[in-house]
């Protein structure tokens, strides 16, 4: 999986955004604005998105968002609970 990950300004209800490109890489985006706690969330967030394949899937938003976010628990040892 290649990942480019890019601090910038994004409007203040977006903490971040992933964006597949043709060669295969996964441009991540993080708002600027937060502070580096929680742009060290929104990366593991991201990249459970990536790691589900969630750019393939055809389920609902909601689903993916939830899975992402039971995976970001795992991923910190939350264990998702």
């Amino acid at each position: 999986m290649n990942k480019i990950v890019r601090v910038i300004k994004l409007p203040t209800t977006i903490r971040g955004v992933t964006i597949p490109d043709p060669e295969g890489c996964y441009n991540v985006y993080i708002n600027k604005n937060l502070s580096c706690e929680m742009q060290k969330e929104v990366l593991l967030h991201e990249t459970a998105h990536i790691v589900n394949g969630d750019f393939c899937s055809n389920e609902p938003v909601s689903v993916l968002e939830e899975r992402a976010k039971y995976e970001n628990k795992a991923f910190r040892g939350n264990g998702g609970d």
